[in-house]
């Protein structure tokens, strides 16, 4: 498929696909109305699988359209370094700096003396998915529906195992089911913010679109490093995750060559 659309044809379709991508996190989730033991090996396989999607989606959604865009080359390669950078230092920067719990690991960090806990997880929620909507947002922001259906599948995919892990500490934490649930579901409905964001951006200055493209690579990138891959190594479980992380990369890789 390699379709182009006009503007707001585009728009109209990453937002929608966008949110779509944002409530497979829901589905995900739906096992803790049926069981609550999941074991540490399975979550981290399955974390390690959306830590492979992740990286797939990034390195051939966002990487290789951002050289492309850039002109290919030195100067291809240069914006796309500079934008992987500045998204990476800015996710640091609002990780460091916004007062928020992680999700996973429940590490607390910014100055959140004045925050209820529940403010908290909203916070991390957003700070962890803002990237993947922006990247399905910049991923449609040249008209081409191919690359942003690619990246919006692959966010889906990864956010399966995200929904289900993020819904299991809250319910570790004492929430509960139901409302361990639309917690976690409200983890991808912030996605299509970060979409319309990255839309609004491209369509606005067109010239950007390879650095944008790299900026949300960078912060997917240190999402992916920061808190998904980590998160996989604390059980002893780690060549097992690593085994998910390899899988869920082919599987993502394949489908991006071969469906879209």
């Amino acid at each position: 498929m390699d379709a182009i659309l006009n503007p707001e044809n585009v728009i109209l379709v990453g937002i929608i696909t966008s949110i779509l991508a944002g409530f497979s996190t829901g589905i995900g989730a739906l096992p803790i109305f049926f069981t609550k033991k999941v074991s540490n090996k399975t979550l981290d396989m399955m974390l390690g699988f959306a830590a492979g999607v992740m990286l797939a989606a990034t390195s051939f959604s966002l990487v290789i359209p951002a050289v492309e865009a850039g002109g290919g080359g030195f100067r291809g390669a240069g914006i796309t370094l500079i934008g992987i950078l500045l998204g990476g230092i800015f996710l640091d920067f609002t990780d460091k700096h916004s007062p928020h719990v992680h999700l996973l690991d429940k590490r607390e960090e910014g100055n959140k003396s004045s925050l209820a806990k529940m403010w908290l997880f909203i916070i991390a929620i957003t700070i962890h998915n803002f990237p993947e909507g922006l990247a399905v947002g910049v991923g449609f922001g040249d008209g081409n529906v191919s690359n942003g259906l690619s990246i919006a599948i692959g966010i889906s995919l990864q956010n399966l195992p995200e929904g289900l892990a993020v819904a299991l500490a809250l319910v570790r934490e004492k929430y509960s089911t139901k409302k361990a649930f639309l917690i976690a579901m409200l983890t991808g409905l912030v996605e299509p913010i970060g979409a319309f964001i990255g839309l609004l951006l491209v369509n606005i200055a067109k010239p950007l679109l390879p650095l944008i493209l790299a900026f949300a690579a960078g912060a997917m990138l240190f999402v992916i490093s920061d808190e998904i891959i980590p998160e996989t190594h604390k059980n002893g479980y780690e060549r097992e995750a690593t085994y998910g992380v390899l899988i869920g990369f082919v599987i993502m890789m394949f489908l991006d060559v071969t469906l879209v």
